[in-house]
């Protein structure tokens, strides 16, 4: 039998399921962004209700903030150790140095000297408990303290400014508890080689209730060889050259903490190893492009925040925003989870080409045969690499994501992905949601636009076991769903409303109905799909008009039985199936029920 034939005959045999929603046809031809969505806000009823939202999506911004109070609802507040805790600490023993007015002198087991009458060292040794109150204004000078025992340095409306290099270098290798109060700022300069504005060898750990502004005019602006933490109660700014912030690790327990970056590949928030966010209201901003490393031979993006290892968010905000080429929002190597916390991601920039000897900020064209080293593309979130496996867990939280930009995807796992709860709103130029393994959903609220591209994309098998899912994908032969031709697409709960040119995906199984219709959805418009006796699903639809292939399946539908399909004034009878193999169909309009790749 020929493949028309067979496709005539499949068509025939399928009509009860398939319906035309014109009346549900949009006439605005604008494009995505000129006309952009309202979407859900995360809110679902006992029918699977998906409601329409404020419209946070389509016009939420990231802004350096240094005055909006930090959030109060916080996680617990971790340490790698818990003899780490401010609170457990005892500070006694006071040391005064006035940068205005440089002194030597030895006191309580600390040396003071002065090079050049303004560059001061303090050694404290082995001694404990020892407490340096730094204040005063130097406008071309520098403070070193050293010393194995742990210390306090409390920064009290102290401004150092070093022309040369670094203006505050925490030497020992001690740990240094750094407490803010009033208003403080450290600049390096551009003389000599250094690594930051604030160096330290030992762990840093920020508390207080005053302000800290760092200027990292040479590379970095913070970094430690060890971890960097910050308490609630304080308000840092950084503005560097390179990395903003860089540690072995980093861990907010709260305070309002503002980065800004603009060098080729540099990063707002940079650790070896994990990222931990508890609390507080951290803002980074990236504007750097992306570079070629001669040294690794691939290029290099720009990242707001990024660990080698694990990134964890339990609570507060984040917000971070990357506009150069290739840019990334959160990037983790290994790991990521999402327990909580509200989550704003946005990139602009465009793919990133470069082969070590041409550039293209903004790459247009094909990259099927290009190799991986030479392009980096923009993405919202991204965890794993081409080498590491990344596993992303989305427990909870209230998360926004939207990608502009050429080749711009939403959220990405290079590995598995796993949504069980909150809020997943994304809408990108390219795939909303991707994994290179296996994607399930059991839980939550997930928005899913893909204008160029699919809506959920998974080269591995697509799980739905829970949750209230819409997924958007382009016209054509781009899909709302799309699972890899060697694996399929596994139902057992929650309720999904899915278009796009076709349906991309064969059916593994599936406990309850499915709904296929061909047609088109009025942006902002309302679908339900319903019987006599109840709702199963509403879904108010995103500011976008799309025509293709829709897939409707809700917890309570069954194989064989009749539904009303509403979309606005207009409705429809239709049948649920439990087949999608062997489906022929494709392109806006086209398609229906049966099964196969659209």
């Amino acid at each position: 039998m020929t493949k028309m034939k067979k496709k005539n005959m499949l068509m025939m045999l399928i009509t009860t399921s398939v319906v035309l929603l014109s009346s549900c046809l949009s006439t605005d031809a604008d494009d995505f962004y000129n006309n952009w969505y309202n979407t859900a806000n995360g809110s679902t009823g006992s029918s699977g209700t998906v409601t329409e939202a404020s419209g946070e999506l389509s016009d939420f911004e990231v802004a350096i903030d240094k005055t909006t109070a930090e959030p109060i609802e916080v996680a617990k507040a971790t340490y790698p150790d818990e003899a780490d805790a401010i609170s457990t600490q005892q500070f006694t023993t006071t040391v005064a140095i006035d940068m205005a007015n440089p002194m030597e002198k030895t006191e309580n087991g600390v040396t003071i000297t002065v090079a050049d009458g303004k560059h001061i060292t303090a050694e404290h040794g082995k001694t404990k408990g020892i407490c340096y109150v730094v204040s005063g204004t130097t406008t071309d000078g520098s403070l070193t303290i050293s010393g194995s025992a742990d210390y306090e340095v409390n920064l009290n409306n102290v401004n150092i400014s070093n022309s040369q290099s670094t203006a505050l270098n925490l030497d020992g290798k001690g740990a240094a508890y750094i407490v803010l109060t009033g208003t403080n700022k450290l600049t390096d300069g551009t003389e000599e080689d250094h690594k930051s504005a604030l160096y330290g060898k030992g762990k840093m750990l920020f508390s207080g209730s005053g302000s800290l502004e760092i200027l990292g005019q040479y590379n970095n602006g913070i970094q430690s060889k060890s971890y960097v933490l910050f308490e609630k109660g304080i308000n840092v700014y950084v503005n560097a050259a390179n990395h903003g912030i860089k540690g072995s690790d980093a861990i907010i327990n709260g305070g309002i903490i503002n980065v800004e970056t603009a060098g080729l590949g540099a990063k707002g928030i940079n650790c070896d190893v994990d990222i931990t966010i508890n609390g507080g209201r951290t803002t980074v901003i990236a504007t750097g492009d992306g570079e070629w490393d001669d040294t690794d031979l691939e290029t290099k993006a720009a990242s707001c925040i990024k660990c080698d290892s694990v990134l964890t968010i339990n609570g507060g905000e984040v917000y971070v925003k990357a506009t150069g080429s290739g840019g990334k929002g959160l990037k983790a190597d290994w790991e990521c989870y999402i327990n909580g916390g509200k989550v704003r991601a946005i990139t602009t920039g465009g793919l990133y080409y470069n082969n070590g000897t041409t550039e293209n900020l903004n790459y247009k064209g094909n990259t099927d045969n290009i190799d991986d080293a030479y392009t980096s593309s923009p993405k919202g979130i991204k965890i794993g690499t081409k080498n590491e496996h990344g596993i992303l867990n989305i427990t909870g939280g209230d998360i926004m994501v939207r990608t502009s930009g050429t080749n711009g995807e939403g959220i990405e796992s290079k590995g598995t992905l796993d949504i069980t709860g909150g809020s997943v709103m994304v809408a990108s130029y390219d795939d909303a949601i991707n994994a290179s393994s296996d994607l399930t959903i059991s839980g939550g609220t997930v928005v899913a636009v893909g204008t160029n591209n699919d809506g959920i994309d998974t080269n591995g098998n697509l799980y739905i076991k829970g949750g209230n899912i819409v997924a958007y994908g382009a016209n054509g032969a781009e899909a709302g769903i799309d699972a890899e031709e060697s694996h399929a697409l596994y139902i057992t709960g929650g309720s999904l409303f899915a278009i796009g040119g076709r349906i991309d995906c064969k059916l593994g199984s599936t406990s309850q109905g499915l709904v296929q219709a061909s047609g088109s959805i009025a942006a902002n418009s309302t679908v339900s799909i319903r019987d006599v006796n109840r709702t199963y699903a509403t879904f108010t639809m995103p500011s976008y008009s799309n025509s293709g292939t829709i897939l409707i399946t809700a917890e309570g539908m069954s194989n064989g039985s009749s539904y009303t399909l509403v979309c606005g004034d207009a409705s429809a009878s239709v049948t649920a199936t439990t087949s999608l193999s062997n489906s022929m169909g494709g392109g806006p309009g086209g398609g229906g029920p049966g099964g196969g790749r659209w």
